[in-house]
């Protein structure tokens, strides 16, 4: 998630929800005769989000299941070092411990009395409405070999956004990572990708990403931002209701020049040069639209370069479900909620980077949002006790969407950056396909979306099912990416034939 504040959210308490009270076990009774024992609420994603919609459900007495991929609650945002490598002070490397700390303090009083049950290394990969329950069929095990199926009466999902990329010639060279990917490697695997570090791409994780490595010891000669900062002041009554943003950038500027990381705003990083490994990148200037300028091209020595231009919402359940979704500002499909987190399938809500990438105080308070609507659902009642947290929390995240909407459109890929990939750049890395091919298939084969493109060049169809070349894809394709629908998946992720088989047997629902 692109936040890195270390302002503590409101919704870090540890106590429980006020005002909710406690749902009756006559309204929520757990099936204990059933096979599978039916949860009151599912919540898919042990991000921030997620985990701020598990605890506050349980606080009100919610029987709830959490799922998630993950070894360890926390999801991308919060990544604690492997219990191997002995960190001593892993909150060292993260902005907000507090929160994560008394959200997972709260996770373990409700996983001790049974209230939440916990399931790590669970990868949701389809859900299906089950009578007027839902059934959640998941991979684990060594490999994701073995199935689970689980049910509940609701379901909220969390499942956060994966990192888009823009594919330049030599972006698949060994020593490029995703920016997001070298702050993963750094808070759980306490390694820098490299010594001499260029942060490239799109975005405020980016400073966050080139802070931490500077603060770790790499050399950080650059942060190359295709976009400009001074963009955000054509929306001054969004800057001054989130104060909080405008102190994170002044601490982030001061970190900068403090490491002496120069900022080098309107470039993008053009090419990569190497043969076994990065030895540098080209960073030219670019113009509004984002097209490099010729002659404007200057090298960097390097060793590794962390990319990316920002983050994309993960919605292959929602849309598996049939959720509506809404473009979002920064060229995105996001899902369409209501004010209290419903998506438009009914009995479905989603929070955090779902609805539109925002950061982790959003998701913090998303969570907790739509947790209290489930509750409120469960109880038959609207308002009472709780009414006044409602309405904070409602007002807390129409002043932070404001913003996300204001951070989207500032940093929205311009239609001008196809212009740097070449004919021989890889854009599909699953399957090989060049950008050349995708501009074959649309100027001489006559494919006039992304899906044909798909058809006619395998764009999208590898292991990553296009979760890391769509958004390129489509641009290249002439289509553009905010108005597209996103492709509807049977499948969430890779799932083992054998799985599959024991899924379509009654008996094992």
């Amino acid at each position: 998630m692109p936040d890195s504040t270390t302002e503590t959210p409101e919704t870090a308490r540890t106590a429980g929800v006020p005002g909710t009270g406690e749902i009756t076990e006559a309204a929520e009774a757990v099936d204990a005769a059933a096979p599978h024992p039916v949860a009151g609420l599912a919540v898919v994603g042990a991000g921030p989000a997620g985990l701020a919609a598990a605890v506050t459900a349980a606080d009100a007495g919610l029987d709830v299941l959490l799922l998630d991929a993950a070894d360890a609650p926390g999801g991308q945002y919060y990544r604690a070092p492997a219990a191997g490598l002995g960190a001593t002070r892993p909150e060292a490397l993260h902005h907000g411990w507090a929160a994560f700390a008394g959200l997972t303090a709260r996770l373990g009083r409700h996983r001790a009395t049974g209230r939440i049950r916990h399931l790590a290394g669970h990868q949701v990969w389809t859900v299906v409405r089950t009578g007027t329950d839902w059934t959640l069929h998941a991979v684990t095990g060594t490999e994701g070999r073995t199935g689970a199926a689980l049910r509940a009466r609701r379901l909220l999902i969390a499942t956060g956004a994966t990192e888009r990329q823009l594919p330049f010639p030599g972006w698949t060279l060994p020593g490029v990572v995703g920016a997001a990917g070298a702050q993963a490697m750094l808070k759980s695997g306490l390694v820098l990708p490299g010594r001499r570090v260029v942060v490239a791409g799109s975005g405020p994780l980016l400073q966050a990403v080139a802070v931490s490595l500077a603060r770790a010891g790499a050399r950080v000669p650059a942060l190359v931002e295709a976009s400009g900062y001074p963009a955000y002041a054509r929306a001054p009554l969004v800057l001054a209701a989130n104060p909080g943003r405008l102190r994170e950038g002044l601490r982030h500027g001061a970190a900068l020049a403090r490491h002496r990381v120069r900022p080098l705003t309107h470039r993008a990083v053009t090419a990569v040069h190497g043969t076994d490994r990065v030895e540098g990148v080209t960073v030219s200037r670019l113009d509004r639209d984002w097209r490099p300028l010729p002659g404007t091209g200057r090298r960097i020595d390097c060793d590794t370069l962390a990319v990316g231009h920002g983050l994309v919402p993960q919605l292959d359940l929602a849309v598996g479900l049939g959720c509506a979704t809404r473009g979002g500002a920064d060229g995105s499909p996001a899902l369409e909620l209501d004010a209290e987190l419903r998506t438009t399938v009914p009995g479905v809500w989603a929070a955090g980077e779902t609805g539109g990438i925002g950061g982790v105080h959003l998701a913090l308070i998303e969570g907790e949002l739509a947790a209290l609507s489930v509750i409120e659902e469960v109880r038959g009642i609207r308002g009472g006790r709780g009414a006044d947290r409602t309405g904070a929390l409602r007002r807390s995240r129409r002043r932070m969407r404001a913003f996300a909407e204001l951070m989207g459109a500032v940093h929205r890929p311009g239609p001008g950056w196809t212009a740097w990939a070449d004919a021989d750049t890889e854009v599909c890395r699953c399957e090989e396909v060049t950008a050349g091919a995708i501009r074959t298939a649309v100027g001489e084969l006559g494919a006039g979306d992304h899906r044909t493109v798909k058809l006619l060049t395998r764009a999208g169809m590898g292991w990553c099912q296009g979760r890391t070349c769509g958004f390129a894809v489509r641009e290249l394709a002439g289509g553009g990416s905010g108005s597209d629908t996103p492709d509807r998946r049977a499948l969430a992720c890779p799932v083992p034939l054998s799985v599959l088989a024991r899924a379509a047997d009654p008996e094992n629902t």
